[in-house]
Order: C-alpha cells, then sequence, then structure tokens
C-alpha cells in the first residue's frame, strides 16, 4: 500500500490529514489519486463510506497549491443540500494549513446570501446542479477560470432528475477541463452519463459495485406486520449501551413520525426526526447535532441515506425496505465508516421479502435471518393490512409469472342457462 506522501499529496495538506488521523490511504483513494494527477477523466466507482471524497478532493487541492483570483478553479457538483455542506466540511478540514478558499451553496435559501459569500473569491465552490445555475445566471459567478469539474454521487443525479441542468452547466463550463465522475453503482445510465459528459475516461472500481463495506454486519429481522415492527424497534433501542447512535431509515414521514412517537418515552437519550415537512435548517441541524454526539437516535427518510457522514454510528435499522435497491447500500454504509464496526439492520415484512431477495441479488450475497426476541410482543396482522400484502404479494408473482392469476384476480361469472322455446312450450303444456 502507498502512502500519502508516495501519492504525491502536498505537505499542507499531509498535515491535516496527520491531524484527523488518516494515516493511510483507502483503496480508492489509492487507485485514483494517481489517475486524478495525471490529468486524466476519471470514473470511480466505489461503496459509500470508502473515503472516495477525500479522493478528488486531495489531488485536486494539491494542484490549486495556493488561492489565486476570484473565481472557482473546481466545482463539484452534489445532487442534495445535505452532501454539499459535508463536502465543505471536508474541505475545510483539508484546507487547514492552506490559503485556499472554499465555498458550499444549494437550494433552500435565498441566491443572494450565496452571492455574497462568494463575492470575496473562491477556489473550489461546492454546490447544487439548480443553485449554481442561478448564481451563474445572475452572474454572481463566472466559470471562465474553471480547470476541473467533480459529479459525486453521480447515479443520485440522475435518480433526482439533474440531467437537464447538468446539460445547461456543461454548455457553459470551458471544455478544456478534467473531468472526474463519482457513483456507488455503475448503472448502464451511469454509463450512458459518463460517455457523454466524460468523453474519454479511465475507470477505476475498487471492490463490485454495489457491495456493502465488508465492516458491517447485516441482519434481518423477518416481522408479520408494521405494528410489531415498532414494538421491535422500541426493543431493539431499549439496549443504550450497544445502540448508542443510531440512525433509523424509514420510507415515509408517516413511518417517521410513528417511530419518532413511539421511541420518544421509552428510549433514553436525545432524538431527532428528519424529513420532507421539516425545515432545512432544522434538518441540518439535527445533522451536525448528531454528528457532534448530542444526539442519540436519528430517524429520517431516504434524503439523508447519503451525504451523511459520522465516523461512529453503532447501528443503521432499515424500518422497511427502500424504494430502490441500491439505497439500501447507502443507507448501510451511514455505519462502519473510517474504518470502524458496525451493525445493520433491516426489519422485513412478509410483503417486503420478495425486494429483499433482489436487493440480496444487488449486494450479491445472503443476508443472515435473526430470530425475533421472545420479549416482542409480535402483534395480530389487521385485515386491512393482511389484504395489501396479499395484494403487494400477488403484483411480484405475477412479475415473476405473467400468467398467475392471483387471489385477487376478478372471477368470469358463470354464463346463465336460458330457457329454451321448446322449454317453454312444454311448460304450457304441463299446466
Amino acid at each position: 500500500m502507498k502512502t500519502f506522501e508516495e501519492l504525491k499529496i502536498s505537505k499542507s495538506l499531509l498535515k491535516s490529514l496527520d491531524e484527523v488521523g488518516f494515516t493511510e490511504p483507502t483503496p480508492i483513494q489509492e487507485s485514483a489519486i494517481p489517475v486524478i494527477n495525471s490529468g486524466m477523466n476519471l470514473v470511480g466507482i466505489a461503496q459509500t463510506g470508502t473515503g472516495k471524497t477525500a479522493a478528488y478532493l486531495l489531488p485536486l487541492l494539491t494542484k490549486l497549491v495556493r488561492s489565486e483570483g476570484k473565481d472557482p478553479r473546481v466545482i463539484v457538483l452534489v445532487p442534495t443540500r445535505e452532501l454539499s455542506v459535508q463536502v465543505g466540511e471536508d474541505t475545510e478540514e483539508l484546507t487547514g494549513h492552506t490559503t485556499l478558499r472554499h465555498a458550499a451553496v444549494y437550494g433552500g435559501v435565498g441566491w443572494t446570501k450565496h452571492a455574497e459569500m462568494i463575492a470575496p473569491g473562491v477556489d473550489i465552490l461546492i454546490a447544487t446542479p439548480g443553485r449554481l445555475w442561478d448564481l451563474y445566471m445572475a452572474q454572481a459567478v463566472s466559470f471562465r477560470n474553471v480547470k476541473h469539474v467533480v459529479i459525486d454521487e453521480a447515479d443520485r443525479m440522475l435518480d433526482m432528475g439533474f440531467m437537464p441542468q447538468l446539460r445547461q452547466l456543461f454548455e457553459v463550463i470551458p471544455h478544456k477541463r478534467q473531468n472526474l465522475l463519482f457513483s456507488a453503482t455503475f448503472s448502464e445510465k451511469v454509463e450512458q452519463m459518463a460517455g457523454e459528459f466524460l468523453d474519454h475516461f479511465e475507470k477505476v472500481e475498487v471492490s463490485p459495485s454495489a457491495t456493502p463495506a465488508q465492516l458491517i454486519k447485516q441482519l434481518v429481522y423477518l416481522t408479520p406486520n408494521y405494528r410489531t415492527k415498532l414494538n421491535l424497534v422500541r426493543h431493539l433501542l431499549s439496549d443504550e449501551e450497544h445502540f448508542n447512535r443510531v440512525i433509523l431509515f424509514v420510507k415515509t414521514k408517516e413511518a417517521a413520525d410513528d417511530v419518532f412517537r413511539i421511541i420518544r418515552r421509552k428510549t433514553e437519550g436525545e432524538k431527532r426526526i428528519m424529513h420532507s415537512n421539516k425545515g432545512q435548517s432544522t434538518r441540518l441541524n439535527a445533522i451536525r447535532d448528531f454528528k457532534e454526539g448530542h444526539i442519540r437516535i436519528l430517524i429520517s427518510t431516504d434524503m439523508s441515506a447519503r451525504g451523511l457522514d459520522v465516523s461512529m454510528v453503532s447501528h443503521v435499522i432499515n424500518f422497511d425496505i427502500p424504494p430502490r435497491y441500491e439505497d439500501y447500500v447507502h443507507r448501510i454504509g451511514r455505519t462502519a465508516r473510517a474504518g470502524n464496526l458496525g451493525t445493520a439492520i433491516t426489519l422485513v415484512g412478509p410483503d417486503e421479502e420478495w425486494h429483499l431477495r433482489r436487493i440480496e441479488k444487488l449486494i450479491r450475497m445472503e443476508i443472515p435471518r435473526e430470530t425475533m426476541p421472545p420479549e416482542v410482543v409480535q402483534e395480530t396482522t389487521g385485515f386491512e393490512e393482511r389484504q395489501q400484502q396479499l395484494r403487494e404479494i400477488d403484483r411480484q408473482r405475477k412479475i415473476d409469472d405473467p400468467d398467475f392469476k392471483g387471489a385477487f384476480h376478478s372471477k368470469k361469472k358463470r354464463p346463465e342457462h336460458k330457457s329454451t322455446n321448446t322449454g317453454k312450450k312444454q311448460g304450457r303444456r304441463n299446466r
């Protein structure tokens, strides 16, 4: 394994790495940094939690050397405000011994605030596509000196429909530049995206696409219904010693509210809840407090599955299967970061077992099933919930077998036997 010195990282950055405790490169850093140093375009495929942010920041910050002019020379495009803040914080840590200037901008606040922030000058600009376009159209930022562009979380960019904005931006950013694209998965769409924006590139994949980090212990509980899931969550979180810093992912904000109510008074430690109804400042404050250890349990929808970089998360609990199978990898990647161990627990209902098998196919492993603790009350499944489960199972079976009729298919009515004229005449004769 090479050292950061051998990867030609600048001395000022080496000081910062030493202060934050990074002593040796991760596999994605060891593979990607020489390619970036060479000036080639790069596609980096790496599972979440493997240090890919530093894989592009370290060589690019080394290239910048010192602050220069007013216009950005590096642009990092990210899909969410949470990830923009996170990359900004990582940049802050790494540039402590340099004169380099950076800013993180994103939607949800007035663009004039960000325009004032970057007005004195910025060397590296981290931005969501929409906010960057706002600043460009307002002539608050110029792209004339941009030499390097990073597309981070490319698969998420596609899922969130950012291709039109990306095409707009790449039309006005100078064509003579180095392009870097990072993604946790390399789907056909991501490959097409790379072909459109990167022209010729070198691909670096440090582990098979969509493979969870090896330090994550994965478990599955098969649960009969929603209320039993709530009982199991309450039981698990009562173990304060082992479940000391937990992210609990849910599919809907209604489920987030239900989980929050059930554990609010039954478990110790500060708890916060994040979903689309919460304001931006509330969500960012929750993430900050969670990172600083002031919050024990963070309940969130998938908007925070990426961009939440906390090194000491003991457990991730999936209250349900995420709508996108790839998001399973991103959810559980919030634990076992920076070389730490972690546990990911997924609660699976009868109508989710089909989806679980597809996740196992995606990650190329079978997730161990855990026995339900005897202390957990397994509730009786209500009629409506059971009907919903059966309908979903029918839908899944029809996907696997188009000829499958299912328990809820409409039955054909038996044809009525009409009386013939002969029968009518016979009846009249018998009268």
